[in-house]
Parts: structure tokens; C-alpha cells; sequence
């Protein structure tokens, strides 16, 4: 048994836990003989108690919120060697290396943390000890999401990174202000891989200016093409993107959108002022859709394909005028297609909002094919700034759906599924209301959401002072090995820059007018 000894000095707190662990003599602790047992457990930031966790997840830092003088961690299991902390500081940092053996000698088995706490008055005190559940299912190595300010009226310090799950890792794939201040924003990958990527990129300043940005796909770590998906049909590009499971196309919304600033009540909206669907066809360089989801008198938007390609998922509702957009409740919609024919079936409404009461967004079918994740709200389909946004699932086989037990009394959205279909991610604002942070659940087979846990960090204070807000996750395989400096000649390049074509098929309509008088200043919505 290894029995640890770590000083941590608290004005370095941060530079220790960013650093190489470097374990060291901080003097002789007490005796401990035998502890005063304590009825309950301790306090400890981040909370990762009672969690299931991956078999590859980095450690779980964090920090005891009990005053002492000395503090004496243990976490031990069935098999394996345990893991022994002793030290001044309240900040616990886990040696990764033993840290990975201990979790691969017990998937399917149960980790036990034991808290000990030393004070002049009172000696040396044991905690009711907490327990965490590793899974057998391993969780996608990296997830690729994106960070921005809470507020986004300028595009600032907005950028798409990568981290690894397993440790620490972290890089930069695009910042914005890499190329002007713009402002790298939705993104997706093909079937989890990294190596087929779709993200949308707005240049600062707008077109006819360079760069004008638009849809950029990328494969085997090279960017392939940079699309402006804007054709007679619509003028407003693509917004958010869903690769079809054959790889040969992807689906996108074209949102216009209005964000409203309020001085009482819900603090910000996002109101769609006209949303229509669309189809790229990556092969033939083609925009198509269908009239069924490009209706002049509702909003769609947010897509997702069931697992064998067959079946577009969507949002949809009456456009109303923009006064009455707490009114706005989106529907949860299909509608049959045939990749190999570029045929559309008729659409469906799965989930009527009229029946709920609630808005239905961001619905996402797992790989697997069993299960849809979505949101629902009063009101709206933009649920980062909805307190009222939980996470529900459906039964794609009964169409019989349920709120997430993981709900809290803040927003829940931009949620995503790994490659196993064991776990997702999401952005939650419940750690304060404010900032929207990473959140880690795993699902079981009859689609049961346990606690979720917060992305774990190497320093666990990090939360505590970072002001800049995490969404959009996505989890992959691998890390991507698209290289900024290669996006950004992309950007710049008239050879990799091409206008797509609209189908010929496609009937165009005018555009529809507003049905009443609203500002058209737009931006970017963050949350």
C-alpha cells in the first residue's frame, strides 16, 4: 500500500494542479490511531458521490469544504492497490497513473472515498465514506464543444476545442480571434469520428468582404471545402447540423433569429424570426429540401436522423408575430426520406405541443436506435436560456417519453450521445444559474439517466473562478487532427471556398414577410 504525503501551498493552488503532480514530505502528521467516526459525509466540491463513472474517465479531483488542519484521503476497491493522500491542503489532486489502474481493475465494481479530517480541538475524525459505481461501458474519449462569454454582442474570445476525457488534454481547434474576431460556432461529426467533421464558421466582416465563412467540412484532418449553403432559397446560410448516417449528406436549419434583452423576468430570448430546413448533398456540392419542411407559415429547425438513415426528426411551429413569442411552442415533427432517391414522405407530428403545453428543441436519437433525447420548455426553442429546459426521453419503439430524473431547476440543453449509446453530455446551468457547464450522465439499458457529474478538471477549484461558459458538446473517438492554422488558410482560400447549387427540383418561393414590424439587428445566440 502506497501511503501518499502532498503540500499544497493555497496562493499555488492553481499552478500546482496545472502542473506535473509532484508528491513531497509536508512534515509528520498526527498518529491517526483510530479515527472518531462521523455520522455523515463530507462536503466536497465538485460532488461526483454516488455517480456512475467511465472506466477511462481522468480523475476526479476535488476539494474537502471541511476546516482542518490535516487532511487523509483513501480511495480503495476490491481490487487493486488503493490510493492514499495525506496533507495541509483541502485540494486533492489523484496521480493519474494510479488512478487508471485502480478504475481498470474494477470496472463493473464500486470505488469507496474515505475522508479523514485532523484538528487541534478535535483529532482525528472519519467521514461516512462515499462511493462512486464504475461502469463496464467506456465513454468516447474526447469531447469537441465550444466556449464563449455568457454574453455574446461581440464576437469575443469564442472558440471550438477538444479535451481529453481521459486526462487532461486539451487544444484549440479555431478561435475567433484567429481570424478577425469571428465566430466558429455549431459542429458535428459523422457517426462520432473525428476524421469527418461539419462546423460553421461567420466571418467578421460580412460578406462581400473576406472571409465570409459559411459551412466547412473537414476529413482525415484537412479541410475539404468551405460552403455557402445560401442559394435562391434562402439567403440565411446554415445554422445547425446533422450528418445523415450514410455520410452523403447533412441537414441544416437556416435560422434568422432575434435576441431580446429583458429588465425583468428571464433575463435574454432568442426568437426565430423565419427557420427553414434544408439538405446538403455533400457528393454533388447540391442544396434540396422538400416543401413539407420549408412551409412559408412555420419554423423548423433542429434535426436529427434515426439511426438508419430513414427518418428526419424536427422541430416545428407557427410563425406568430413577434410580440406573442412566449407563445411559441415547437412541435417534435417526422418525416420519412430516401437517400438513394432523394425522395420525401409525408410529415408527422410525434409530440404535439398543444397536448404538452411545453416547446419541444434539440432532439437527438442515439446510435443505437432505442432512444430520443430532447428538451422541453414553457416557451421558444432556444433552452440554454430557459431555467424551465429539462432533458426527456422517448422510446423510439412506443413513442412513450418521460423527464430525465438528472433534471435540475436550471436550464438543461445542447446534449449529445456517445458512439455506445451509453452516455451523454450536456451543458447545465444548475452549478449557479449563470454559467453553462459540461455535465457527464450515464444511461442504462432501459434508459435510465444516473447523476450526472461535472467535467472533471486537473485543478478542482477551476469552476470556481472561470468565466467563460462550455457548450455544444460533442463526443468522439478520438482527437481531431484539424490544425487551426489549416482551418484558417481554408477560410482564406478561393480554391477551397464554393458556392453550392440549389436543386433544380426545388421549387423556389419568396421569402415570407414578418408577420409584424421587429429590429433587425442579429447575432449569434451563446448561452
Amino acid at each position: 500500500m502506497k501511503r501518499l504525503s502532498l503540500l499544497v501551498v493555497s496562493a499555488a493552488v492553481a499552478a500546482a494542479a496545472a502542473a506535473a503532480v509532484v508528491w513531497t514530505l509536508s512534515g509528520r502528521p498526527p498518529v491517526m490511531g483510530t479515527p472518531v467516526s462521523i455520522d455523515h459525509a463530507p462536503r466536497l466540491s465538485p460532488d461526483y458521490a454516488g455517480c456512475v463513472i467511465p472506466p477511462n474517465i481522468a480523475p476526479l479531483n476535488f476539494v474537502v469544504k471541511e476546516p482542518a488542519a490535516w487532511y487523509h484521503v483513501r480511495i480503495a476497491a476490491d481490487k487493486g492497490e488503493p490510493i492514499e493522500i495525506t496533507g495541509r491542503s483541502p485540494v486533492v489532486v489523484i496521480p493519474l497513473g494510479a488512478w487508471k489502474r485502480l478504475l481498470g481493475a474494477n470496472r463493473g465494481g464500486k470505488l469507496t472515498c474515505e475522508v479523514c479530517v485532523w484538528t487541534a480541538e478535535g483529532g482525528w475524525r472519519r467521514f461516512a465514506p462515499l462511493e462512486y459505481t464504475v461502469a463496464d461501458e467506456e465513454i468516447d474519449a474526447w469531447v469537441v464543444y465550444r466556449e464563449m462569454p455568457v454574453y455574446n454582442m461581440v464576437w469575443n474570445s469564442m472558440a471550438i476545442r477538444q479535451r481529453c476525457l481521459e486526462d487532461f488534454d486539451e487544444t484549440v481547434i479555431l478561435h475567433g480571434k484567429s481570424y478577425g474576431g469571428g465566430c466558429p460556432n455549431c459542429h458535428t461529426f459523422y457517426r462520432n469520428l473525428p476524421d469527418r467533421m461539419v462546423m460553421n464558421v461567420r466571418g467578421v466582416p460580412p460578406p462581400p468582404l473576406k472571409p465570409p465563412g459559411g459551412m466547412l467540412l473537414a476529413e482525415n484532418g484537412r479541410v475539404s471545402r468551405v460552403v455557402d449553403t445560401r442559394t435562391a432559397l434562402s439567403s440565411i446560410p446554415a445554422t445547425y447540423l446533422a450528418w445523415h448516417p450514410s455520410g452523403k449528406a447533412v441537414s441544416f436549419s437556416m435560422n434568422s433569429v432575434l435576441q431580446c434583452f429583458n429588465t425583468l423576468g428571464e433575463h435574454r430570448d432568442v426568437i426565430d424570426r423565419d427557420s427553414d430546413l434544408g439538405l446538403y448533398l455533400v457528393e454533388s456540392n447540391t442544396v434540396t429540401t422538400s416543401p413539407e419542411i420549408c412551409r412559408p407559415d412555420r419554423h423548423e429547425t433542429y434535426t436529427t436522423w434515426t439511426a438508419d438513415g430513414r427518418t428526419l426528426y424536427y422541430c416545428s411551429a407557427p410563425k406568430l408575430p413577434m410580440k406573442r413569442y412566449k407563445e411559441s411552442r415547437y412541435d417534435l415533427m417526422r418525416i420519412p426520406y430516401d437517400i438513394e432517391t432523394n425522395t420525401w414522405g409525408k410529415p408527422e407530428t410525434v409530440i404535439a405541443s398543444r397536448r404538452t403545453g411545453l416547446s419541444v428543441s434539440h432532439p437527438r436519437c442515439s446510435p443505437d436506435g432505442k432512444w430520443l433525447m430532447f428538451c422541453m420548455a414553457r416557451y421558444g426553442n432556444f433552452p440554454a436560456f430557459r431555467p424551465s429546459s429539462d432533458l426527456y426521453m422517448m422510446d423510439m419503439e412506443t413513442g412513450k417519453f418521460r423527464p430525465l430524473d438528472i433534471n435540475s431547476y436550471k436550464s438543461e440543453a445542447w446534449h449529445s450521445w456517445s458512439s455506445n449509446s451509453r452516455w451523454i453530455v450536456f451543458a447545465s446551468k444548475r452549478r449557479d444559474g449563470l454559467f453553462a457547464r459540461l455535465y457527464l450522465s450515464y444511461v442504462d439499458r432501459t434508459g435510465k439517466a444516473h447523476k450526472p457529474f461535472i467535467l472533471p478538471q486537473k485543478d478542482p477549484t477551476f469552476y470556481d473562478s472561470y468565466l467563460l461558459i462550455h457548450n455544444v458538446p460533442e463526443l468522439v473517438k478520438s482527437p481531431l487532427r484539424l490544425k487551426q492554422r489549416d482551418v484558417i488558410r481554408a477560410l482564406f482560400s478561393a480554391e477551397k471556398c464554393v458556392q453550392a447549387a440549389l436543386d433544380p427540383g426545388v421549387e423556389v418561393r419568396k421569402p415570407a414577410a414578418p408577420p409584424d414590424e421587429a429590429s433587425q439587428y442579429e447575432t449569434g445566440p451563446g448561452g
